[in-house]
């Protein structure tokens, strides 16, 4: 089984709302600010895989959106590339994505026949589901690692670099405890 997903990745941290518990009396103390920089100090997409074998290939997505030529071109270099590094084969493996339009594209699923993917290999996805994906905690993981650097990226180049970096440090022990991890999440969202 393959896992994959893409996600965004900030120079300067989250995109959403930052909290902090305070008594009334409390001052608020630097520590409870987050800078921020107009534009937002730019951001990346990523795409990436994950096998019960370990992460497979991440890959930095172009500017701007992606459409269902890039996100094919992806899957011919990245996907295939994290395959063969696995010894796995099209025809023998199960391929998760979600439900996203480029995902369904006829270009995608002409891609997926040529290359031998059996149909009933890659998952229909429920939409808007991120918590069934077991790459969402790789994500989630990755970001606190890149969160953790004493200085912020100088720009989305170096951002990169540091996310292929943190990327690599993923282990199979990492990815099976998420995978594993699948029937009770089933689970929870179906109770």
């Amino acid at each position: 089984m393959v896992f994959s997903d893409e996600t965004k990745v900030n120079v300067y941290g989250s995109d959403g709302c930052k909290y902090y518990w305070s008594r009334p009396d409390d001052k608020l103390q630097p520590h409870h600010l987050d800078l921020t920089v107009k534009g937002g100090g730019g951001s990346i997409m990523v795409w990436g895989c994950i096998t019960y074998d370990g992460p497979g290939y991440a890959c930095w997505i172009s500017e701007g959106t992606m459409k269902a030529s890039d996100y094919v071109g992806i899957l011919g270099t990245t996907l295939m590339d994290s395959l063969e590094y696995y010894g796995y084969h099209p025809q023998d493996i199960y391929f998760q994505q979600d439900n996203d339009p480029k995902h369904t594209s006829k270009l995608a699923k002409q891609w997926f026949k040529d290359n031998n993917f059996k149909c009933d290999h890659t998952f229909n996805w429920p939409s808007q589901s991120p918590d069934l994906n077991p790459i969402e905690h790789i994500w989630h993981h990755l970001k606190l690692k890149l969160s953790a650097y004493d200085t912020r990226a100088k720009g989305v180049h170096e951002l990169w670099n540091r996310v292929e970096k943190e990327w690599s440090t993923f282990t199979a022990e990492d990815c099976r405890r998420y995978i594993n991890s699948m029937p009770d999440r089933c689970r929870c969202v179906i109770s």
